[in-house]
């Protein structure tokens, strides 16, 4: 996979980079010897963990952090700085979405789907399209991902972390798991004559030994997470049940998440339902992703264990297969069921992040649209907020450094002109985004 990143950094020197506007670094890496000062009017803030909005406030950023944040009409501000002014427009915290894919791009099946990726587009191309998502990403007002694998890419999603934080390329904060984990027959690419090997999409493993040993590689080539594939293919049983295949054993995720626990790191697991998720469960999971059907039991086991609950629903309402096939009565069965757990879970407590599976669709789309399901299913627009910002950032271990305007934190600041506590889909249209201090975004007055 050095290839990967020599590949990329090629092309991000060659010309993207020349483009943006921040050669500063991002987390812990952002120059602090020029640290300039900016103040920020906000009309209405929502701070990522307040019940209710504040108006006409005043936020001091130093470098990219913010120092300070108060009312307008009693806060002191520093003579001679930067203004910024965002007093017509709703501020927020850069958003979250800890379910991505930036090695993705919602294949058309027309043009090949998910098998011409990794049998047709060569590392450098896969790389050069991850850097358009996650800027992307970035305009959308995301400014930190947790991207859920590589899908084949290797470790290409390391590279592109490394040259964000570089400031080669514009991009939001990375998350990121390398290439995942599954089990033989748990993963495409699939179909082919057996005869024929063909590349994976994950890293496949059988046996306790074998996925202990992918973690550890997995973690030593630069995983912040691991994530494990606990379900692959569903489909509809003959009593109309939403079934699943269930991949790794009990002791396999165990061994997973022993050993990714001992590096104090964490584990996601997709899981649809059944067998596969309530092992993901009993192996100590930290994150199901997905969860199409979760019973009443798995609900209260995951109040009890703290584990997070990453529902991605809106990828599930779209590009249904025809009705009258099997593959389209079970894309119509998983948004069913979908539903209904997503509501039992958020009725129970089950600490619940923002997370939306792009990638799987087109980066074209809007991310924020996960914003009107959560809302349709239960939340308010104020917890959906939340869900994208200071939730998501306590499920990263980023407690009061992300997914808040809050002093100390990271200077990530969204706007939106319209707003989003009446509609959510205001946060489709942000307006401007800073990240780590930076301006990558603005539609704004500033003097």
């Amino acid at each position: 996979m050095k290839c990967l990143q020599a590949l990329f950094l090629l092309l991000a020197v060659a010309g993207i980079a020349q483009n943006s506007p921040n050669t500063t670094g991002t987390m812990g890496t952002h120059a602090t010897s020029e640290a300039k000062t900016i103040v920020m009017r906000a009309g209405t803030l929502i701070d990522g963990t307040s019940a209710q909005p504040k108006k006409n406030q005043l936020i001091v950023i130093r470098g990219n952090r913010i120092v300070s944040v108060g009312d307008a009409g009693s806060a002191q501000a520093p003579a001679d700085v930067q203004t910024i002014d965002l007093s017509q427009a709703t501020v927020l915290p850069g958003l979250i979405d800890t379910h991505t894919h930036i090695f993705l791009q919602g294949e058309d099946p027309a043009e090949g789907g998910y098998d011409v990726q990794l049998l047709k587009y060569p590392a450098s191309f896969r790389a050069a399209r991850a850097t358009v998502a996650v800027r992307r990403a970035l305009d959308q007002g995301f400014t930190t991902l947790r991207d859920l694998e590589t899908e084949g890419a290797g470790y290409g999603d390391v590279g592109i972390k490394q040259a964000i934080e570089g400031g080669y390329i514009p991009g939001p904060r990375l998350f990121v798991v390398t290439r995942a984990i599954s089990t033989t027959g748990g993963y495409p690419l699939e179909g082919y004559a057996p005869e024929i090997v063909v590349p994976k999409g994950a890293q496949l493993v059988d046996g306790p030994v074998e996925a202990r040993k992918a973690a550890r590689e997995q973690l030593d080539n630069g995983a912040d997470w691991i994530k494990v594939y606990m379900t692959h293919r569903s489909w509809i049983d003959d009593k109309g049940n939403l079934v699943s295949q269930p991949t790794l054993t009990l002791d396999e995720i165990k061994a997973i998440v022993d050993e990714t626990h001992g590096w104090h790191k964490k584990v996601a697991c997709h899981a649809y339902n059944g067998i596969g998720l309530q092992r993901a469960l009993d192996g100590g999971c930290d994150s199901i992703e997905h969860g199409l059907e979760i019973t009443d039991a798995q609900i209260a086991q995951m109040v009890k264990q703290g584990t997070w609950y990453v529902p991605t629903m809106s990828v599930y309402y779209s590009h249904w297969a025809a009705e009258n096939t099997d593959d389209g009565r079970r894309d119509r069965k998983r948004a069913a069921v979908h539903g209904t757990s997503f509501n039992k879970a958020l009725k129970a407590g089950v600490k619940m992040a923002f997370g939306t599976d792009a990638g799987g669709f087109s980066w074209n789309e809007p991310i924020a649209q996960e914003f009107a399901r959560e809302v349709e299913f239960g939340m308010t627009p104020m917890q959906a907020i939340q869900s994208a910002t200071s939730r998501a950032a306590e499920l990263l271990d980023k407690q009061g450094k992300l997914g808040v305007i809050a002093p100390g934190a990271y200077a990530d600041v969204v706007a939106v002109n319209e707003d989003p506590l009446r509609d959510v889909n205001a946060l489709k249209n942000v307006t401007f985004v800073m990240k780590d201090g930076e301006v990558y975004k603005s539609m704004a007055t500033g003097r």
